[in-house]
């Protein structure tokens, strides 16, 4: 049986069994063919199901092998800002002292009168 593009000059083709390779080929001209599932099974005379079955099995094979992590790198840290119950903001600088702003947050959330 000779395998031609994507097409089996094999009178037999839609019994015929397909390598994994003459698989990923066709579904390779799938992909780069800009045409639907249903319009390339079409032009090539393959069933649309054999090509939705061989770009799962391929997919599902090519993330198997993927990496489950990929590193990321951490942006320079800017300002952040808190906002308060009372409406204040502070813009808090990335350096800050957490036990001065501790005391900074306590003054300006206290609502006791100041006098």
């Amino acid at each position: 049986m000779a395998y031609v593009g994507a097409r089996c000059t094999d009178a037999q083709s839609a019994r015929r069994r397909w390598t994994a390779a003459e698989a990923s080929t066709v579904v390779a001209a799938l992909d780069s063919s800009g045409l639907s599932v249903a319009g390339f099974a079409a032009r090539e005379d393959i069933d649309p199901q054999r090509l939705y079955m061989w770009r799962r099995r391929l997919r599902s094979d090519s993330s198997a092998a993927a990496p489950a992590f990929v590193e990321v790198h951490a942006a320079a840290v800017s300002a952040f800002e808190v906002v308060l119950r009372t409406g204040h903001v502070l813009r808090v600088a990335p350096s800050f002292d957490a036990g001065a702003l501790r005391r900074l947050v306590a003054v300006l959330e206290d609502t006791s009168p100041s006098c």
